[in-house]
């Protein structure tokens, strides 16, 4: 199944949600800001699934509400996530992202760095138009998390000494905040009970996990067309995820990862490393720790009313598991 069959009980709300993003930038040239415009447009123009949004929109739809709010803060949610991954392209240099140049690579790094925190400020004044205080400051504690689990990820980079407390750490902030503060303002801004919320907030705070888990996996067993990458990318940049965790755990004594930290040469370790991640044992392990999250994912969604909204929050956490992308 295709992540957007899911989204068919809410395809209207996510319509309204991509002219909400078209307006950022299509506004016409009588700003002076043409080529402002037109790297936006680059940017927001991108064949992305919208996940986020649409579980914004999803885990609004089980109490009666005004359905604006929550398409404001779909909108607010994806643009958030959008600047995260210019500025995240920026830092690592990617050249290439959904299959488009970066705007790094493009336009150069300067000019990334302001795009993004332009994106950043932009869906600040989205989130704002909620008027909602609770929505406003838990989006700006993800913006912080968000920045924190880069930071992490940055300054433990090539650290073999690396324990699963600060790998789920890291998670949470870098992808699963994010996750989490998409269903939770959504839940709130219908007005739902506070059961729900929580309940909600729940399901996205574990969904986030497993998603960045599979994120961890696909590094190993994607292809460089599936994951847009090269396999062991994560592993080149100094990044500790879940595979390279385990790894590190099952084999403690004359480990390639660790002749690959300390050396900062590759001699041939990384591929080492990826064939005995891919032939140990070790994928299988994580995706079953993946499998856990997306298990208490739907598990959160018990008290809420069986409905064609919970059906697709639903799947969509199967849906995860099975993501090649």
């Amino acid at each position: 199944m295709n992540v957007t069959d899911l989204y068919g009980p809410i395809q209207s709300e996510l319509l309204d949600v991509e002219k909400r993003l078209e307006s950022v930038w299509k506004r016409g040239s009588s700003d002076g800001a043409e080529l402002l415009n037109s790297i936006l447009g680059h940017v927001l123009d991108a064949p992305g699934k919208r996940t986020r949004p649409a579980i914004t929109i999803l885990a609004s739809r089980f109490h009666p509400h005004d359905h604006d709010l929550p398409q404001i803060m779909a909108t607010a949610v994806e643009l958030l996530h959008i600047a995260t991954l210019v500025h995240d392209d920026t830092v690592d240099n990617s050249p290439v992202r959904r299959g488009k140049a970066t705007v790094s690579s493009r336009w150069g790094r300067n000019v990334a760095v302001l795009v993004g925190d332009y994106v950043f400020a932009t869906s600040a004044t989205f989130v704002c138009d909620t008027k909602n205080v609770r929505v406003i400051r838990r989006f700006s504690e993800t913006i912080m998390e968000l920045s924190k689990g880069e930071l992490s990820e940055i300054f433990l980079a090539f650290n073999p000494a690396f324990s699963r407390d600060l790998y789920w750490e890291r998670i949470y902030e870098k992808t699963a905040s994010l996750f989490s503060t998409a269903a939770e303002s959504g839940a709130v801004l219908s007005g739902a009970p506070e059961e729900l919320v929580q309940c909600l907030k729940s399901y996205g705070h574990n969904l986030g996990m497993a998603f960045q888990i599979v994120d961890d996996i696909l590094d190993f067993e994607g292809t460089q067309e599936e994951i847009g990458k090269p396999v062991g990318n994560d592993l080149l940049q100094g990044t500790v995820t879940l595979p390279t965790l385990l790894l590190l755990e099952r084999y403690p004594d004359d480990n390639p990862v660790v002749k690959l930290f300390q050396d900062g040469a590759d001699d041939g370790n990384l591929q080492r490393a990826v064939d005995m991640v891919q032939n140990s044992g070790i994928i299988p392990e994580a995706t079953s720790i993946a499998a856990d999250f997306s298990r208490c994912a739907i598990e959160a969604l018990d008290p809420l009313p069986d409905n064609t909204y919970k059906r697709s929050l639903v799947e969509l956490a199967r849906f995860v598991m099975e993501r090649r992308r």
